[in-house]
């Protein structure tokens, strides 16, 4: 353990983090998700698991860490049900709460049809799985900068 990383985020998760640039794309799945069979195709190549967290929570302590990118209208893109692309589902308000609570400002998210969700999966950077049981709990975080001082 380090002082003042949340225990939920794995070596693993913080290591995926670090590795991860301005605009590089993260993945948090339910248990649903095809994510181990989508996570080969991403940039990292293999499926993280953050086992006993929901998306809310998993969310929550990956946003202590990595900024949400400010130079796209959507840093955020969710899944849209199927055949209800208009219909909300409770996962997506509680982590509407969550961004814009860890951001400090409303974050707009964008609901993408569920393919075309899948395709934007593969292009990601990682795909980290919750154990969130859904349904609709997908979601992909774009990564902003962070403002470090000088060396």
């Amino acid at each position: 353990m380090l002082k003042g990383i949340d225990q939920r985020l794995s070596a693993e998760v913080v290591h995926v983090l670090m590795l991860m640039g301005h605009g590089d794309d993260l993945v948090l799945a339910d248990v649903n998700h095809p994510a181990a069979a989508i996570a080969k195709s991403t940039t990292h190549g293999r499926l993280i698991d953050m086992a006993g967290c929901d998306i809310p929570t998993a969310a929550r302590a990956i946003l202590t860490l990595m900024p949400l990118d400010t130079f796209v209208p959507a840093p955020i893109s969710r899944m849209q049900v199927v055949g209800d692309p208009d219909r909300e589902m409770p996962i997506f308000a509680r982590m509407q709460t969550v961004v814009d609570g860890a951001e400090g400002r409303p974050i707009q998210m964008q609901a993408l049809e569920r393919f075309a969700f899948y395709d934007a999966a593969k292009r990601a950077f990682a795909i980290i799985r919750t154990a969130d049981s859904g349904p609709y709990g997908c979601f992909i975080l774009k990564k902003g900068v962070v403002d470090l001082p000088e060396l």
